[in-house]
């Protein structure tokens, strides 16, 4: 491997810090809302709305992402997103109604949204899996860190208003650390050694647009999968299995902690592997680990390692996925197709998340995971039918 030259490295590290502050508040909501629903006077089915908003919100900013990118660069808009994002959760911590949860959703979402895109077509771009799957890995960081924060913060009587608070002064930090580094930003199009490119395959050209649509609908089934399994297990865990609120906190950290040291480990072998053959090894893990978790008379012990073993198998599959895109389609469309898969997965991370609130509603909690597994096999398949037509 090339080895990158020191401005391109330190750039490289404030794109990972960027990915710890974008995954700080993503698991924090399914262990907060645990308590929340009750002092807001809200049902849990109602979390359904406040993801709906969030995800809605992210993912009309990804289709203004590279407009925006253009105008102001890279560095500037992940500076000022983090700060937004900082401030919506500062908000959050003084939540005096559920209707200022719905409209604090609006600018975290937006935040979230324009970080995603512009990084993940940045590393497609300009550097090889591996950085992909670390990149996805620091994202892990955050998302484990927040319900690790959030689960400590309910055992005391601040609850929850403490733990977003607690967050939002992490994000904030995080955001002065960027800004006061904007001016690695300015190298940005000095181009960094194209390593994505240097190990990359032939790429044979799809004739049919199918393959154009086939791998955002990847994309809509795994950020699905995923983030209904992060928002609605710690529910499961405490109105249907009898576990306490702080234990559901750390096991739901532990859920996105095995996706962090999942990605970190694969991406020390991605190169030699292949980005395919690591989405396929991924999904037959993550699809065993939902099924254990799914079994409702296991003992707690049991159904923890489910839970981290589905986390595990999660690990490689978004980065691998995204990674593969710079390989599977020509240059001329890659940024179409990204944007259509970042897009894809906020409608993944909004719909299906908030349809299972109401599935719980209807036929119970125990409902979710099963619906967990039917979108992991659904993934399997498109990408199965994707390798095919690429």
């Amino acid at each position: 491997m090339r080895k990158l030259p020191l401005a391109h490295l330190a750039l490289l590290a404030i794109i990972y810090l960027s990915f710890v502050s974008l995954g700080l508040p993503d698991g924090v909501l399914g262990v907060a809302w645990t308590a929340m629903h009750l002092d807001l006077n809200q049902p849990l089915a109602a979390l359904g709305l406040v993801t709906m908003a969030l995800t809605v919100s992210s993912g009309t900013c990804t289709l203004f992402a590279g407009a925006l990118l253009r105008r102001l660069g890279t560095g500037l808009v992940v500076t000022l997103s983090c700060m937004l994002t900082g401030l919506a959760l500062l908000g959050f911590s003084m939540l005096p109604s559920f209707g200022w949860m719905l409209l604090l959703a609006v600018p975290l979402g937006l935040g979230a949204g324009a970080v995603d895109a512009g990084l993940n077509h940045f590393v497609a771009a300009h550097y090889s899996s591996r950085h992909m799957n670390w990149l996805h890995g620091c994202w892990g960081i955050g998302a484990t860190l927040g319900p690790l924060i959030m689960g400590a913060a309910l055992t005391h009587t601040a609850g929850w208003h403490s733990g977003y608070q607690h967050i939002a002064m992490m994000q904030l930090t995080l955001a002065l650390v960027l800004l006061t580094t904007l001016g690695l930003w300015q190298k940005e199009h000095a181009t960094p050694p194209r390593e994505a490119h240097a190990q990359a395959a032939p790429v044979i050209q799809p004739e049919s647009l199918l393959a154009t649509w086939l791998a955002p609908l990847g994309f809509l089934l795994y950020v699905a999968a995923e983030a209904t399994t992060g928002l609605w297990a710690a529910s499961l865990l405490v109105n249907d299995r009898g576990v306490s609120a702080a234990s559901a906190g750390l096991w739901v950290s532990l859920f996105f902690g095995s996706i962090t040291a999942g990605r970190f480990g694969v991406g020390l072998v991605a190169n030699r592997l292949g980005n395919r053959r690591l989405i396929r090894l991924g999904l037959g893990i993550a699809l065993a680990g939902a099924c254990v978790f799914a079994l409702p008379m296991l003992p707690s012990g049991l159904s923890a390692c489910g839970l981290i073993l589905m986390g595990l198998g999660c690990a490689p599959i978004y980065p691998s996925m995204m990674h593969e895109t710079a390989r599977r389609f020509a240059a001329n469309r890659v940024a179409t197709v990204i944007g259509r898969q970042v897009s894809l997965s906020y409608v993944g991370g909004a719909v299906v998340p908030a349809a299972c609130g109401v599935l719980a509603a209807w036929a119970g909690l125990s409902a979710v995971m099963p619906l967990v597994i039917v979108l992991l096999l659904g993934l399997l398949a498109t990408t199965e039918r994707l390798n095919h037509l690429t």
